[in-house]
């Protein structure tokens, strides 16, 4: 049977959220049966009519309406900008209407995930602002249960709403080792549950 495709989909300037995506990645890979799919959002110009290139200089290719509609579940990231997601995570979920109204989404698992830069910085106003677009959706959100012992025990990045890191002043993009655990036991926890959906 060919693995289940689990689409990591994220937007990283600095390189921090890109490394909580790595880790989730790792988790979901972790998984026999499922396969992670790394992909990113261009940046919103500030000019009407600019255009990026169809494939980034670097990193994950940029993510199509139609991976999204034939992915089995969706990990979602961002850093923090006041609060919220970043624009162009906005941006590429206000493109997804033709999605929404098709119902392409609903029943699948999804899980969120972001970085900032101070500790109380928004990390969970910004993983509950990625979830409200998914809910709409009809997805299933898989969190991090507190079972897992490194949420009690960061002192860095870690939520019960999604993978987190804290890159500090000096913008660490290091993920510490509680938040790398957490990342990936988000990403195996998502792997897990899209199989156990897929045998229903």
């Amino acid at each position: 049977m060919k693995d289940l495709p689990i689409l990591v989909v994220y937007y990283s300037l600095s390189g921090s959220t890109r490394n909580l995506a790595l880790a989730l990645a790792r988790g979901i890979n972790s998984v026999a049966g499922c396969e992670a799919l790394l992909r990113t959002v261009p940046k919103v110009s500030a000019e009407c009519e600019a255009t990026a290139a169809a494939i980034p200089d670097d990193g994950a290719p940029y993510v199509t309406l139609e991976e999204l509609q034939d992915c089995a579940a969706l990990a979602l990231g961002s850093p923090t900008r006041f609060g919220n997601c970043a624009a162009p995570v906005k941006y590429f979920l206000d493109s997804t209407s033709s999605l929404w109204l098709a119902g392409s989404l609903i029943g699948k698992p999804a899980c969120v995930f972001t970085s900032t830069t101070s500790l109380h910085g928004g990390q969970e106003s910004t993983l509950l602002s990625m979830i409200t677009p998914l809910l709409h959706h009809g997805m299933l959100i898989c969190g991090i249960p507190f079972s897992e012992p490194q949420l009690n025990a960061t002192h860095s990045g870690g939520t019960p709403y999604g993978a987190s890191h804290v890159a500090g002043m000096h913008n660490n993009t290091q993920l510490s080792e509680a938040e790398e655990a957490l990342a990936f036991a988000q990403g195996k926890r998502l792997a897990e549950l899209t199989l156990r959906l897929a045998r229903i």
